[in-house]
């Protein structure tokens, strides 16, 4: 393949996955080449070989004889995908505050200070588009993880990472105001180096995230 069409083949993946993780493309539809090649103005061979991808990474289904359909959603799946944060999110942290440098520990403050201005203004009422809320989410715990040491951990957590915010983002639920406390004291004992503490305010960040989201569906 040449570079040109990794180029194309690889914007179009991430154009596609986005729309599957922002709800764009709803949970369950039928993703027809046809319609896509319009959508996309991608060529039918980039869109095939692009939701084989897709079906491959968990994001599109791909039952036989049935096509390409974007991946359903239901609880048992998302409380699948919280308990695997837990275990990836928690032995990543981890890691991160044994092996994290000076580097790490500014990339670290520089993404809770984003994510704390952010929350001011979304909880004073201000618009900010779901999606841009959600960025900042993810920066804040890349930066708590990205110091881990093993590139094969951080991939895998993007990827559980991706799908969970995509439940958030199609069933529009937040609770910003104590996320953001909770994330304030995961922040305050990752700069403390405190793993313990850190790890265990991080894994019920992340169970009360999950219940919100389960009272919410």
């Amino acid at each position: 393949m040449t570079s040109a069409a990794t180029t194309v083949g690889s914007s179009v993946y991430l154009k596609i996955k986005s729309d599957i993780i922002t709800g764009a493309l709803t949970p369950g539809k039928k993703l027809k080449l046809d319609a896509l090649k319009v959508q996309y103005s991608a060529s039918v061979s980039t869109l095939r070989e692009t939701l084989n991808r897709l079906a491959s990474d968990g994001f599109v289904d791909a039952p036989e004889q049935r096509g390409f359909l974007v991946r359903t959603m239901s609880n048992e799946d998302l409380i699948e995908l919280s308990n695997l944060r837990v275990l990836l999110e928690c032995a990543a942290l981890k890691a991160s505050l044994a092996f994290g440098d000076e580097e790490w520990e500014g990339n670290l403050v520089s993404a809770h200070h984003k994510l704390a201005m952010i929350g001011k203004k979304i909880i004073a009422g201000q618009g900010v588009p779901p999606e841009r809320q959600l960025h900042y989410d993810w920066e804040f715990h890349f930066a708590l993880v990205r110091a881990c040491n093993s590139r094969h951990m951080i991939s895998v957590f993007q990827n559980i990472y991706e799908k969970y915010i995509g439940y958030q983002l199609v069933l529009r639920n937040y609770r910003w105001a104590k996320a953001l406390e909770e994330q304030q004291m995961i922040f305050e004992a990752a700069l403390a180096r405190d793993s313990e503490a850190a790890t265990e305010l991080l894994k019920s960040h992340l169970r009360k995230s999950l219940s919100f989201s389960l009272a919410a569906s």
